[in-house]
């Protein structure tokens, strides 16, 4: 965790005097976590805001460079071996010591949440820890892991004593929401607030704010209200629309930077009829996405310099591929696919749709930034195209659900869907095997592929990275298994987002690529 440094405030200013002295840091969020449980869902609003309450044995900072957390230092003893030295004198927040056992536990559950929406199995399957002692652990695999400190770095680690047992609704009320971090967990109310204050007993840098009010504000023009009008003293998410708005106003302090949040569209793989695709005349039909051909489609009728000049007002990149430029193991060769409409309508009508078909569109709203306009740019496009496509934005909660395990045996419901993703690491493989490895709950990969895209050469090349020590092999690896994966068109990337925060003036945020937003990474002048 990156831990506040706060400057000096200036003699004599008098601006802000009142928020200062009282220390307490309100922030507006774009997206409501859906839970106070640190191992329920593998979603960004989450992983941020627990970050305050929970840690990890390896942090990251603002560009995802690990640093030592609970773990003050690792190293490989062995070919699938790492030795992790765990720091002593740390207490959870009910005065209990941190030890070995807890980090034990945390492997132990992480992997097996009830109706857990997106997991983290992916960073604890095929690891076994061993406890060599109560601040010293082993964490063995079956094979060599390179990359087994960013798998690491995903993981909170929370307490057995009050784990053992406690359900995510124990989380949600605070009765087993006892961490090692900064703050105090103190309430959530759905729909509403959450708050957290000081913990004093703290083992890093103690944090300036003595508490912290989170609200969830999703509409973007609501958020920038609550700002201007003092209500909170900093937002996420700026919307696009009002950011040269804010730039002029003296009153108002913007942080911005490039995420690796990736916005993309899933299309369902898997099934031979899937439920939102229908013939022009609302017959059932079979998935057209079944056809390579459809999906080239799909992707060159899309225009991507539009979209990020229009909707999102210039504020994010083109994509091509997971992650952008500066990524481990991203590849060299993967540009954004260009705009061909006639190249679209021909590749639909030699795979058979020359009078095309009905497809439905889901996506969140409030959930990344401009998606359900985004969602309606390409509808349109789509359409254009010959694919007559309608929307339908759900309330985020409402779309992972359904998104994730609402069609029959838990399996994705929908055939169509937009969605973001944000590695938790510094490389490819963080997106790589979530986001296009087949879908695998004992082995721990696909965990995020709602396509239900499945690739045995994806698979495979991506596994054999994964057990490469050598840096520029695994780094090729991952490319070449993203240039697969992109050229079958495993999904259709759209672009990566550019964050914007807004704080009253004398605040300062340094950006983040994880899009977290921490109170501790917030300063005063």
């Amino acid at each position: 965790m990156v831990f506040l440094r706060a400057l000096a405030i200036a003699a004599g200013m008098v601006l802000f005097a009142t928020a200062s002295s009282s220390q307490e840091l309100k922030i507006g969020l774009s997206a409501e976590p859906s839970a106070m449980d640190p191992h329920y869902h593998n979603l960004t609003p989450n992983n941020s805001l627990l970050s305050h309450v929970f840690e990890r044995l390896i942090a990251t900072d603002e560009k995802q460079r690990l640093l030592p957390g609970l773990a003050e230092s690792w190293k490989v003893v062995g070919d699938t071996v790492w030795e992790f030295k765990l720091r002593q004198n740390v207490k959870w927040h009910d005065g209990s010591p941190f030890t070995a056992d807890d980090v034990i536990f945390t492997f132990q559950r992480a992997p097996n949440v009830p109706n857990s929406p997106s997991s983290f199995a992916g960073g604890v399957k095929g690891k076994t820890v061993t406890k060599v002692d109560d601040h010293t652990i082993r964490i063995s695999t079956e094979a060599v892991a390179p990359t087994l400190p960013n798998d690491v770095a995903t993981i909170m680690i929370v307490s057995k004593k009050h784990g053992e047992g406690a359900k995510t609704e124990d989380y949600n009320s605070g009765k087993a929401a006892i961490g090692t971090g900064p703050y105090k967990f103190t309430k959530f109310t759905p729909g509403d607030r959450i708050e957290f204050e000081r913990n004093d007993a703290y083992w890093g840098a103690k944090p300036k704010w003595t508490k912290l009010l989170f609200k969830p504000i999703p509409a973007g023009p609501a958020r920038v209200a609550a700002l201007l009008a003092g209500d909170v003293d900093m937002i996420e998410d700026t919307p696009t629309a009002d950011i040269e708005r804010l730039k002029k106003d003296p009153k108002v302090q913007l942080s911005q930077g490039i995420s690796n949040r990736l916005i993309y569209l899933f299309v369902d793989h898997a099934r031979d009829v899937t439920p939102f695709a229908k013939a022009k005349d609302g017959a059932e039909t079979k998935n057209p996405f079944k056809d390579k051909r459809v999906r080239q489609a799909v992707t060159k009728a899309i225009n991507r310099d539009a979209i990020v000049a229009r909707v999102m007002e210039g504020v994010a990149v083109p994509a091509g591929q997971f992650l952008p430029d500066g990524y481990f193991g991203i590849s060299d060769k993967l540009k954004p696919v260009a705009f061909d409409a006639a190249g679209a309508k021909k590749l639909l009508e030699e795979a058979g749709y020359a009078n095309g078909f009905k497809l439905t569109l889901h996506t969140p709203n409030g959930r990344y930034i401009n998606d359900a306009k985004i969602a309606e740019a390409v509808a349109q496009m789509l359409t254009r195209a010959g694919i007559e496509t309608s929307l339908e934005a759900l309330q985020p909660s409402v779309f992972f659900t359904r998104a994730s395990q609402g069609g029959p045996n838990n399996t994705p419901e929908f055939s169509f869907i937009l969605v973001g993703w944000s590695s938790g690491t510094g490389e490819n493989s963080g997106s790589l095997v979530p986001l296009v490895n087949t879908f695998d709950r004992a082995k721990g990969t696909g965990t995020a592929n709602r396509g239900r895209y499945s690739n045995p050469e994806v698979d495979q090349i991506s596994a054999e990275a994964l057990r490469t020590n050598d840096d520029t092999k695994r780094a090729a690896l991952l490319a070449k298994a993203t240039e697969i994966a992109i050229e079958d068109v495993a999904l259709i990337p759209l672009h990566y987002q550019v964050n914007t925060w807004a704080a009253r003036k004398g605040l300062s945020y340094k950006a983040r690529s994880d899009e977290f937003t921490l109170a501790t990474d917030v300063t005063e002048k």
